[in-house]
C-alpha cells in the first residue's frame, strides 16, 4: 500500500530532527508532529523536496524497532 506524500515539504512548519542526529549535516530525516494525516518524514538535506506521510499504526512500531535495535541494515 502506498503512503501519501506531500510534494513540497517546506510548505509545512515545525520539522524536527532526531536527538540522535549530529550537526555534521549527514543523512538525517526530519519529522513533523501533529499532522492530521499521520507522520510526515522528509530528508533534511532536501527541505523543499517531498515528504512521505506514514500512518501512526505503522510509524509507532517502526520507531520502537529502531530504538530496541531489532532492525538490521
Amino acid at each position: 500500500m502506498n503512503e501519501p506524500t506531500i510534494s513540497n515539504a517546506s510548505s509545512l512548519h515545525g520539522w524536527r530532527k532526531s536527538t540522535y542526529s549530529g550537526n555534521e549535516g549527514g543523512s538525517c530525516i526530519e519529522i513533523l508532529d501533529g499532522h492530521p494525516a499521520g507522520v510526515p518524514v522528509r530528508d533534511s538535506k532536501d527541505p523543499e523536496g517531498p515528504a512521505l506521510v506514514f500512518r501512526p499504526a505503522g510509524w509507532t512500531p517502526f520507531v520502537t524497532a529502531v530504538k530496541d535495535g531489532s532492525l538490521s541494515a
